[in-house]
């Protein structure tokens, strides 16, 4: 089964870990603790998933998922994940990262930062358009919920290629 290295246990990580692990997947959590400040998120995840250092978790996923605050992006490790695909759930939130001038200015993308840092691995965005919470959710539509497309605003029905809009599941968008 594939691993999944995860790199920040914040609440995108720890939901990330949880989904992956309801899934069938083999995860590896670290966060800037260590590894023994996860051992109650271990325990509750069960039998798939560890607790490791951030090097560790980049090391034993298949793939990775990155979600620290920006500010610290500087401290993922580059050589256990070179030839690796990344996702990268960062937002730039100021308040909490301090200003980046190449962010402020346009001249950089958050992503594009963390490429920059990671040359050998390929990043890709993801999980930062959606809240912890419809991590764990099945990604139906609340639309279909309520009873599927009779439901949905009438506006919508007309629009060509609009209605998708009430009925793409967010929560498996890159």
């Amino acid at each position: 089964m594939t691993t999944i290295g995860i790199i920040g246990a914040g609440h995108i990580g720890s939901a990330v870990a949880r989904k992956a692990v309801e899934l069938g997947y083999d995860v590896v959590i670290s966060n800037s603790r260590g590894p023994e400040t996860l051992a109650d998120l271990v325990a509750e995840l069960g039998p798939k998933a560890r607790a490791a250092s951030a090097g560790e978790a980049a090391r034993a996923g298949d793939f990775a998922v990155v979600t620290v605050p920006l500010k610290n992006y500087k401290d993922i490790p580059v050589e256990p994940l070179a030839g690796k695909i990344l996702i990268d759930t960062n937002n730039y939130y100021w308040e909490r990262d301090g200003r980046i001038p190449a962010l402020d200015n346009g001249e950089a993308t958050t992503s594009g930062l963390l490429q920059e840092h990671l040359p050998e691995s390929k990043v890709a965005k993801g999980f930062n358009h959606i809240m912890a919470a419809q991590i764990a959710t099945d990604g139906t539509p609340p639309a279909r919920k309520t009873g599927g497309r009779s439901q949905r605003p009438a506006t919508t029905r007309r629009l060509p290629n609009w209605s998708h809009a009430c009925t793409t599941n967010s929560a498996s968008t890159p």
